[in-house]
């Protein structure tokens, strides 16, 4: 885009769609933009090199300013539906990551998919290959986490070294 005064205003001279698939988080969309922007820089400043370029004004309205991502921001909150919650996690991986209590101690959930589950929010609903977690809407099947001073584990890793008890709930 062209610059101006205002922060990101000017009129854009290139524009390059990128669909995000289900699995993509913020850690292969930022390696995915990386490589489509390094092609669109180049390819832009041919055409404007050549007279081709045709600048078009951004709308006025629409846009919003991204502040910083707090800490408290990443902590999972299970009132929200488990949809909500899996593109949290996927927003926030890889860093600065997740993260729930469990027994008053981070967890962080690093990977985790929807399923068709119902319970009180929080509470674990089924612990085996996958640790279950009822949310607002259905529930949160987490498949990778981590404690504390840990190592990322799947959830049957961590499972063998700390069973999830009936009745347990993550905060």
């Amino acid at each position: 885009m062209q610059m101006e005064a205002g922060l990101d205003t000017g009129p854009v001279l290139s524009r390059h769609p990128l669909a995000i698939s289900a699995d993509d988080d913020a850690g292969t969309l930022h390696d995915k933009l990386a490589a489509l922007g390094g092609e669109a820089i180049v390819a832009a400043l041919a055409d404007v090199e050549a007279g081709r370029a045709r600048p078009i004004p951004q709308p006025a309205s629409g846009a919003t300013y991204a502040r910083k991502i707090d800490k408290s921001e990443t902590r999972l909150d299970w009132t929200q539906s488990a949809s909500a919650l899996e593109r949290a996690v996927r927003a926030f991986r890889p860093i600065p990551g997740a993260y729930a209590l469990l027994q008053a101690e981070p967890v962080k959930i690093w990977r985790a998919g929807v399923r068709d589950a119902h319970g009180e929010p929080g509470a674990v609903l089924d612990a085996q290959e996958e640790v279950v977690i009822a949310c607002g809407e259905k529930a949160l099947a987490v498949s990778e986490l981590q404690r504390a001073g840990g190592r990322r584990l799947s959830a049957g890793e961590f499972l063998r070294g700390h069973p999830l008890p009936a009745g347990v709930r993550f905060a």
